[in-house]
């Protein structure tokens, strides 16, 4: 085998592999959760809400101890 054919087989395996990965996560990521309610409490309770963390007030933020 030449080295062009090699080149291009390996080019053509690699866009493969992509569109077919492309194709496994568009399919996959249909929009819904697949968890149930009490999973999506135990998840909120765990890693908190989604909602925007509150103003730091007095100056409060992380500071450097030197």
């Amino acid at each position: 085998m030449s080295r062009a054919v090699i080149i291009s087989l390996s080019v053509l395996a690699a866009a493969a592999s992509s569109a077919a990965t492309v194709l496994i996560i568009n399919f996959r990521d249909t929009g819904k959760s697949s968890l149930t309610e009490e999973q999506q409490a135990a998840r909120e309770k765990f890693f908190g809400s989604g909602k925007e963390l509150p103003p730091i007030k007095d100056g409060q933020e992380m500071r450097p101890r030197w």
